[in-house]
């Protein structure tokens, strides 16, 4: 009979093979159905030794775990029912699965996932002619309460766990292979929630979406979007990230930025400023500014001047101006064509480069700012 950790036997508690190790020791102080995602590959060989099996076998539930996406014990086909009883027995695996599904009609597809607490999140899919981009979240709700945003009008209920975020990854990556044949290219953090208020969990996410051992997804090919908290901007910084940036700025002065996005009373633009380039004298990683137009509010040409302003004074590569999207709890009004127009023009024409980024999804609530767990 394998031995069962968790039981609190005195004789296994005084083992000296468990007192010499600082794993099995963290194994022997946790409660009852730990989350197995939380252990390294070398805290899994001691644990399987210590229940009399091989090394090897840490090394395929491993597999199973961050390569094969195993929703269960009970899908680790290759160890025995004995074995998976066990694992089953002694740990948790709380994987997010699929609630519903909608198919945009311009092939953008938005996924409701269910955490194993019960809660709601969404992710999203927008495939293109060279890219199969994944958009994902990192909160359930969001506290920053953007005016212009769905899920801004959301409480936030809590922060996902790094192997929460790993899932929604990977079931967009099964999507993608699934409906459009080929695997995801991109990763772009710009769903609900704000990354940079769940640190530690996004970017243990991102190291194991990278890693060798996880998808082994490029940093390149991943994008992170923050509302604009500057502490963690240079944090990012001084942890030497892989990844690109995003700050979705939205407006080119305080006075407007404050009424949209009450994050800014507390991160001013000259603030952000300063953390953006901070940032790239770290990582010299690309750096974009997200700017969505609102009618009557950021889309005038003296608006188009002030961005311009800031765009100098960062070492950013691209601004995105983006089409608003409308939202049940907001008033603000998509511009005509032709303002959209004469903006991004008169950026253009003062060399700045900008690209227009055109809604995908919007029919069903997929597209930016919408998210807020519709059917």
């Amino acid at each position: 009979m394998p031995l069962r950790l968790l039981q609190k036997d005195k004789l296994y508690y005084r083992s000296p093979h468990i007192q010499k190790s600082p794993y099995l020791r963290t194994f022997a102080a946790m409660s009852i159905q730990k989350n197995i995602r939380e252990f390294s590959l070398p805290a899994l060989k001691e644990y399987f030794e210590s229940i009399g099996d091989k090394k090897f076998r840490a090394i395929q539930t491993y597999e199973w775990l961050w390569k094969k996406n195993a929703r269960s014990f009970e899908d680790m086909s290759n160890l025995s029912k004995e074995l998976r009883i066990t694992l089953a027995t002694n740990f948790s695996l709380p994987a997010i699965t699929v609630d519903t599904n909608q198919v945009s009609s311009d092939g953008t597809v938005k996924s409701r996932f269910k955490t194993f607490d019960g809660h709601f999140v969404e992710g999203v899919l927008i495939p293109t002619e060279k890219r199969q981009t994944a958009c994902v979240s990192s909160q359930i709700g969001c506290s920053l309460s953007c005016k212009f945003c769905a899920t801004g009008y959301m409480d936030r209920k809590r922060n996902l766990n790094f192997d929460e975020i790993y899932d929604q990854v990977a079931l967009l990556n099964e999507q993608s292979e699934k409906v459009y044949g080929s695997k995801l290219t991109n990763i772009v953090f710009m769903g609900m929630g704000e990354p940079l208020l769940n640190y530690k969990s996004v970017l243990k996410a991102i190291d194991k979406i990278t890693a060798t051992d996880g998808m082994g997804m490029s940093p390149k090919r991943i994008t992170l979007s923050t509302a604009g908290v500057a502490k963690q901007i240079r944090q990012l910084g001084d942890d030497k990230v892989k990844f690109n940036l995003a700050l979705s700025l939205h407006a080119a002065t305080d006075k407007k930025r404050d009424a949209i996005m009450p994050i800014n009373e507390t991160n001013s633009i000259d603030t952000l400023i300063e953390a953006l380039n901070y940032f790239y004298n770290q990582t010299k990683n690309d750096i974009t500014l997200e700017y969505i137009l609102f009618k009557d509010v950021n889309d005038t040409i003296q608006d188009a001047e002030d961005l311009i302003k800031i765009y100098r004074q960062i070492p950013t590569h691209l601004i995105n101006v983006i089409e608003y999207n409308p939202i049940d709890n907001a008033t603000f009004k998509k511009p005509d064509e032709d303002t959209t127009q004469q903006f991004t023009n008169f950026l253009a024409k003062h060399q700045v480069n900008v690209r227009l980024r055109r809604s995908r999804g919007k029919d069903i609530d997929a597209a930016c700012g919408q998210l807020a767990n519709k059917k």
